[in-house]
């Protein structure tokens, strides 16, 4: 069992490192192509939900997918790979217990969404299958306190992602 876990470090540790080799995507000019620019997409927390889920060792949070029109319309129709345009949100808060809940139940075993993770901020995938052809179809975007987060995180989304490249990189399942 522990070479299976040793195993299993070296190679998320060896895609990391090959997704920081991989260079951006690229204009025809040569530039580096933003994702998203530096804004976020307006009106992403009003967007469908997708999916919530519960990130437990070292992020301990609880995350809640949204997803625009165009993902949502691929979720539901069970659409692989998702479409150009489709974007999914991450947004992410502190696992907390919560005090009034324990009491109302006699125990201790509700926990609920406490601060937003700052550092982690908010996340995007966009797929533009042209754009970002070397990365999957799938740019990657981070805003910590509504600025654009720092390029090389964005690097390293690939490297994770790659492990459900079968499911067009996307982890989320669509619970309606």
């Amino acid at each position: 069992m522990r070479r299976i876990a040793l195993l299993l470090v070296a190679v998320v540790m060896v895609a990391s490192v090959v997704a920081c080799m991989i260079p951006p995507s690229q204009h025809a000019d040569g530039q580096t192509a933003p994702i998203l620019g530096d804004k976020i997409p307006p009106g992403y927390r009003d967007w469908t939900l997708i999916s919530v889920a519960r990130e437990e060792g070292n992020l301990n949070d609880i995350r809640a997918k949204l997803g625009n029109d165009v993902a949502i319309k691929a979720y539901r129709e069970g659409k692989l790979p998702f479409p150009d345009g489709t974007i999914i949100a991450r947004l992410a808060w502190s696992y907390v217990p919560s005090e009034v809940n324990n009491k109302a139940f006699g125990r201790f075993q509700s926990f609920v969404a406490g601060p937003p993770k700052e550092k982690e901020g908010v996340q995007f995938m966009v797929k533009d299958s042209r754009k970002y052809a070397s990365t999957g179809g799938w740019g990657y975007a981070q805003f910590n306190n509504g600025k654009p987060g720092n390029v090389a995180v964005q690097s390293s989304c690939l490297s994770c992602h790659s492990f459900v490249k079968d499911r067009d990189f996307v982890f989320t399942h669509y619970a309606p």
